[in-house]
């Protein structure tokens, strides 16, 4: 049994749909809703799958495949040229707003990285001293202005899993013999390409909808996490370069205390270290 009509009533698209996170949410997404991607570089694997659009946002028009798609949820997942995506958002809120359809949007929790002295709840002001963390928050600001109900912005701590483009930079850079990075005063909360696809899983079920922060509902320091991955993968000794970026310690932790999800989705650090294990 594939789809139920109940949950076949989506279709899905997902911009970004060939990224770690997005294709990760495509897979989680694909086996219940219509559910198609975008994909920027030319790819044999992409091209033959007949869900997945070519798409490059610095250069090409969204209308083409919101026409042909048809989309009831908007998922965005994109990387690339700041601005242009700022651009793109805003004729995505027009059109989600005319058609009214939902967006959502993966943001971060660089959209508060300058209040370093404390976590971050859903509905604190935001404020960036990053050029990153100040791009989300324009968009962020593009979709705060279309109704409640039309948008879910998902605020992500620092994503790893077993494919994360953190892990394979942590293998790569200990294979070579490089030093990993590591910030002892960075206090943070974390998240898997698992449990966010299954969050946002839950999002559209039961159509969900404002601002949430999903990371693990624990804190820890970046040094003492990385060096938890690299004795879990049981890697060989690592070489680590301490970055002090200040004497204090520095939060960078989205935490949630209004738009809590059920306790089946929630979950602790030491989850996320479990799940690389088994993989």
């Amino acid at each position: 049994m594939k789809r139920t009509g109940k949950e076949s009533k989506h279709r899905i698209l997902i911009l970004g749909g060939s990224g770690f996170l997005g294709n990760a949410i495509y897979k989680e997404l694909c086996s219940y809703f219509k559910t198609y991607g975008t994909y920027c570089i030319s790819n044999k694997q992409f091209e033959k799958n007949h869900q997945f659009f070519q798409y490059n946002f610095e250069e090409d028009d969204i209308y083409e495949i919101l026409d042909i798609v048809k989309p009831t949820i908007i998922i965005s997942a994109l990387r690339g040229d700041f601005s242009k995506q700022v651009l793109l958002h805003e004729h995505l809120a027009e059109y989600v707003f005319t058609q009214k359809i939902k967006l959502i949007f993966l943001s971060s929790a660089n959209v508060f990285d300058a209040y370093s002295k404390y976590p971050s709840y859903e509905n604190d002001k935001t404020l960036s001293n990053s050029i990153y963390g100040h791009f989300k928050i324009k968009i962020e600001n593009i979709l705060l202005r279309l109704p409640k109900k039309q948008v879910a912005i998902l605020r992500l701590p620092m994503v790893f899993g077993s494919q994360s483009p953190r892990i394979h930079e942590i293998i790569k850079n200990i294979k070579e013999k490089e030093p990993v990075e590591v910030f002892p005063n960075l206090v943070m909360n974390v998240t898997s390409d698992d449990r966010l696809t299954q969050q946002i899983h839950f999002i559209i079920n039961r159509n969900k909808s404002g601002v949430f922060h999903l990371g693990s509902n624990d804190l820890v320091h970046h040094d003492d996490f990385i060096k938890e991955i690299i004795e879990t993968l049981t890697l060989e000794k690592a070489i680590y370069k301490h970055v002090y970026t200040t004497n204090d310690e520095r939060y960078l932790a989205v935490l949630t205390k209004t738009n809590k999800l059920p306790k089946h989705l929630q979950f602790e650090s030491t989850n996320i270290l479990e799940e690389l294990k088994i993989n």
